[in-house]
């Protein structure tokens, strides 16, 4: 497999933390300790646009294409909506006591997570808060959603994943100690949605089979250190996974064998931790850094 590195991406002025998109002009969205949120455009994806400067170092964001917003969580517990086209004001809510490291838009509702460990479920349009789940004792850090089996999976830094009733947010399973520190990023596999992936403070990459009781069917010493992000491939046959150990790996969805480590020097890629994936499209991968940088990927397979 060939990872080359199409465009280098400048223009933050700090460690970048968050992706999102694509939204009304951009193909995605960065955010970072600088507090810039920028949204990128497909015909020119060096070249970006500040779409609002937040009120401290933004940590998630989501993109709702639909209603051509951009939401952004900030260290401080800040909730930013940011109107991309026309739809209304921007609106500013304090929602968290601490960082918000997880932001999910869900049909009309908006889902947040934070460091005071409560998911809270939002009016999306309003801004009203409507419903608070005291979840876990630290904070939530991921949050994915599987159409298929109408559930939520939220990874947590008390070690635990939970999964939720997408309709009534009951909890339909916690797993205990699912790793060995913080579980940073959880993903379904949309292709098998009985799959769940997880990665964590403990640099290993999990696979979690969830029919019935969840049953670890996986567990890879995949990093040298933390695991940042895991973002699935659209259609579905590559996962790709980013480490504060300044790597980016591919990994075969099927078989979680390793594929490709993209690393600095070979393949001249980031410097510093890895923070945020985003595919693109089924060839394209974008990814972001403490090195201020976002790099452009063209992912390939290599012909025989």
């Amino acid at each position: 497999m060939k990872a080359e590195p199409l465009y280098h991406i400048s223009g933050h002025k700090a460690c970048i933390y968050a992706l999102s998109g694509p939204v009304g002009p951009f193909r995605f969205v960065s955010g970072g300790g600088d507090a810039v949120v920028a949204g990128w455009p497909a015909d020119a994806p060096d070249q970006g646009t500040m779409i609002a400067r937040a009120s401290g170092q933004v940590f998630a964001l989501a993109s709702d294409a639909a209603d051509e917003v951009v939401w952004a969580g900030t260290m401080q517990g800040m909730l930013h909506r940011l109107p991309v086209g026309t739809s209304g004001a921007d609106r500013h809510i304090q929602a968290h006591q601490g960082g918000i490291f997880a932001i999910l838009p869900f049909g009309k509702m908006l889902l947040t997570g934070g460091e005071d460990g409560r998911l809270h479920i939002w009016d999306a349009e309003s801004g009203r808060l409507d419903w608070t789940l005291e979840l876990a004792a630290k904070s939530i850090r991921a949050i994915d959603y599987s159409a298929a089996r109408n559930e939520l999976a939220l990874g947590s830094s008390d070690h635990c994943i939970y999964l939720l009733d997408a309709k009534d947010f009951t909890i339909r399973h916690r797993i205990a100690h699912a790793h060995d520190n913080s579980v940073f990023t959880v993903r379904y596999l949309p292709d098998n949605p009985a799959f769940l992936l997880s990665g964590g403070r403990d640099a290993r990459l999990k696979q979690w089979r969830l029919d019935g009781q969840p049953d670890c069917q996986q567990n890879l010493p995949a990093h040298l250190y933390t695991i940042n992000s895991i973002a699935v491939q659209p259609a579905g046959r590559y996962v790709a996974t980013g480490s504060r150990d300044k790597t980016i790996r591919i990994w075969d969805t099927r078989t979680l064998s390793l594929l490709k480590a993209i690393e600095r020097v070979r393949d001249n890629g980031h410097a510093h931790s890895v923070n945020a994936l985003r595919w693109l499209d089924d060839h394209h991968l974008v990814s972001a850094s403490d090195d201020r940088r976002l790099i452009l990927w063209k992912i390939m397979e290599e012909k025989s």
